[in-house]
């Protein structure tokens, strides 16, 4: 398995959990690192003719066609590992869930981040901030509620998905408090975030 590359941002929390489960996996060292980045308002060095979303990650293949998305990637990636992190039976489809929730909860924060930083101060709604903030804060009570049972079970892309979710919560959002609200979550956090693949994969600053 030569000639994967993955485009990437170092600060991408999408391309941050592709990273874990490749570092997870015993990939990381297959793939190919391709600096890129881009936002909503300009694609700036993501390769349009990969992906004409204009975001990363994207992965390109040796048997051609490029996959983006961070939820396809990493299927693809664990399906090459042999199948180990998104289990079968009832189980999956509480990974899938799971995955999806943090990713759920990594657009409301990329929105805020959006909102804050790319438009002009007179311009910005705190309607749209609050909006999303409750997005996270509705989950992050869920997950303390319902999932920590869960959460102690075999290791799973779920869990990989929320562990680079809660850690951009960490890394852009602390003040907002998540911590205070999901105390259990948070000691999980830790816990997870002292794994290999994930003090790999830490973002810069």
């Amino acid at each position: 398995m030569n000639g994967l590359t993955l485009y990437h941002s170092a600060t991408s929390p999408y391309v941050r959990k592709v990273m874990v489960l490749a570092h997870e996996a015993g990939l990381a060292e297959r793939i190919a690192l391709v600096p890129a980045s881009g936002t909503p308002l300009d694609p700036g060095s993501v390769p349009l003719e990969a992906n004409p979303l204009g975001k990363v990650p994207v992965l390109t293949r040796p048997e051609g066609g490029a996959l983006y998305d961070s939820r396809v990637i990493c299927a693809y990636l664990d399906a090459l590992a042999g199948d180990r992190f998104y289990p079968q039976g009832a189980r999956r489809w509480d990974c899938l869930t799971l995955e999806a929730t943090a990713d759920g909860i990594l657009d409301a924060a990329l929105s805020i981040m959006y909102e804050t930083r790319l438009r002009a101060e007179p311009i910005r709604s705190d309607a749209i901030v609050a909006g999303q903030w409750s997005k996270i804060a509705r989950s992050v009570t869920l997950l303390e509620d319902r999932w920590l049972a869960y959460l102690a079970g075999p290791l799973c892309m779920g869990q990989m998905a929320l562990g680079c979710a809660l850690g951009y919560l960490d890394f852009r959002l602390a003040d907002r408090g998540w911590r205070k609200r999901a105390p259990t979550l948070a000691r999980w956090q830790d816990e997870f975030s002292a794994r290999d693949s994930m003090a790999m994969t830490t973002p810069p600053g």
